[in-house]
């Protein structure tokens, strides 16, 4: 099973669409193997988004992650980066698909609701910087033999 790292940003938290974001991704089958309520320190947002560390957006993107709560998932599933990838939609809002969490909420790149892991690498070393081992809980659903082959 692959896992992916799932962030549903400040904006989703604010504006209330927790519940409505974790059902999408449920729905489809994907299973929570971790999940936490967080306020991010500088530090994990810094590490996290590393890879821009050179970008003139960086700064921006750190002070947007550490200014209200976020929940954090792992998700665990058959090609969990692409089917949740799927679920959230285009990076840009007015890419986005109308039935994707981006397409039906968001407007502005900047606020587009949900972080998704975009590699099956990047999704195993997301979910070890986000979470413990000891945070993750590998288990079956009853309903899994309905969902994976």
């Amino acid at each position: 099973m692959e896992r992916t790292l799932i962030i549903i940003k400040p904006d989703g938290v604010q504006r209330g669409l927790v519940g409505e974001i974790i059902r999408r991704f449920e729905q489809r089958g994907l299973r929570i193997v971790g999940m936490k309520f967080m306020q991010v320190s500088r530090e994990l947002a810094e590490q996290h988004y590393a890879v821009h560390r050179e970008k003139p957006f960086f700064n921006s993107l750190v002070e947007y992650i550490t200014a209200s709560p976020v929940v954090v998932m792992a998700l665990e599933g058959t090609n969990a980066v692409l089917n949740a990838r799927n679920i959230i939609g285009a990076t840009q809002p007015s890419e986005a698909k109308a039935g994707t969490i981006r397409g039906d909420f968001a407007l502005e790149i900047g606020r587009n609701l949900v972080h998704g892991s975009d590699s099956p690498e990047n999704g195993t070393a997301e979910v070890a910087l986000w979470f413990k081992p000891e945070e993750l809980i590998s288990w079956q659903r009853d309903v899994d033999r309905w969902i994976f082959e």
